[in-house]
């Protein structure tokens, strides 16, 4: 199986990189691609994916616990 990685940027979505299938509520897949860029603010105008809205308009840093 291989490796995905999935990315909490400061102030904006989750980057996902690798194959993954996304699927709606009703469990309808959602075509995505190798890098998948998912709303984290709620304000997209194309969710599940980030547009760009969120910026000046978002803010979180994730951090791991040390």
């Amino acid at each position: 199986m291989t490796k995905v990685q999935m990315k909490a940027n400061d102030n904006g979505p989750l980057l996902i990189k690798g194959e993954i299938e996304l699927l709606d509520g009703e469990g309808s897949i959602i075509p995505t691609k190798e890098s998948t860029y998912i709303c984290r603010c709620g304000q997209s105008g194309n969710m599940p994916f980030c547009n760009g809205a969120h910026k000046g308009n978002f803010e979180s840093a994730v951090r791991a616990s040390k």
